[in-house]
């Protein structure tokens, strides 16, 4: 990747996005190698920990208000998918650039094994595009408000949630109207009236939900509600829809965490293919 490593902060505690991605297949093996899970809560790295840590304390009801205020009226920018991927290769991290691989290759390799099992056209594309998100760091965000996983605020903190007592220091912990299971919405209102802790899930989902299928945009939304897809929390805020929404997510999920071990891809060979996808969907240019 270009430019100057980026050094962990008191805001960005993690080495690179990745870090926290890593720590998800830890706490979410591959099912072949469930045998060898370990107890991240003794064994994570430290910047993970202050990483949830952050999260926790800050993703409060009014910060997520605010920051779809900021962002969901998507006038920072107007560019391409394509030119988005190339704008998200920009984020510097501190990976060894000889054994890590940048942020097209890493979301053409979620893709291509998408592609390699043979699913419709716009899951592939789903595939590719699900973190282009992430950008928000590009625009100042913290890394803490674009990545982890995400849930809903306004309501009881699940304690399916990792580090679950960090929520102590949030100030909706002391607010009794957001400390019953449904909180401030009614029961079985469904996610999508729902407001979802702030980061690259919900921010992409607003940019690209005029143009992908319902299937798709579930899981770009979802993606990070670990919670929910690999816990069984917040069945209370739920419709029936959102079930059927979240077994695409589930199906989706695999791709997302295991497909990382693969062989790079070839971006300048696969580009064209990818370009013609993205047009199948999407106009030259988006606001963001």
């Amino acid at each position: 990747m270009s430019g100057q490593p980026r050094k962990p902060s008191e805001t960005n505690p993690l080495a690179d996005l990745d870090e926290w991605e890593d720590f998800l297949l830890e706490r979410y093996p591959e099912p072949e190698k469930a045998d060898a899970f370990r107890d991240y809560g003794d064994n994570v790295r430290p910047g993970v920990r202050e990483f949830y840590r952050l999260n926790h304390t800050h993703q409060t009801f009014e910060f997520v208000r605010a920051k779809e205020d900021e962002f969901l009226g998507k006038s920072r920018r107007k560019m391409g998918i394509w030119e988005a991927m190339e704008f998200l290769n920009t984020l510097v991290d501190d990976s060894d650039p000889d054994t890590e691989l940048t942020q097209i290759e890493h979301l053409m390799q979620t893709a291509e094994a998408v592609r390699a099992d043979g699913h419709p056209r716009w899951f592939i594309l789903t595939g590719l595009i699900h973190d282009l998100g992430k950008i928000l760091c590009l625009w100042g965000e913290p890394q803490w408000a674009v990545v982890g996983d995400t849930f809903p605020v306004g309501c009881r903190y699940s304690d399916k949630i990792v580090f679950h007592d960090y929520f102590d220091a949030n100030p909706d912990s002391k607010n009794p109207e957001y400390q019953t299971p449904t909180g401030v919405y009614e029961p079985n209102c469904g996610l999508d009236k729902v407001h979802m802790s702030w980061g690259h899930d919900e921010y992409l989902y607003h940019v690209v939900k005029d143009y992908l299928p319902d299937e798709a945009l579930a899981m770009i939304r979802y993606h990070s509600f670990y919670p929910a897809h690999r816990e069984g929390a917040y069945a209370e805020l739920m419709s029936e829809d959102d079930q059927r929404k979240l077994a695409w997510v589930r199906k989706f999920n695999p791709y997302d965490l295991y497909s990382k071990g693969e062989a790079p891809p070839d971006v300048a060979k696969l580009k064209p293919f990818y370009q013609e996808l993205i047009a199948e969907y999407f106009p030259a240019q988006i606001d963001w």
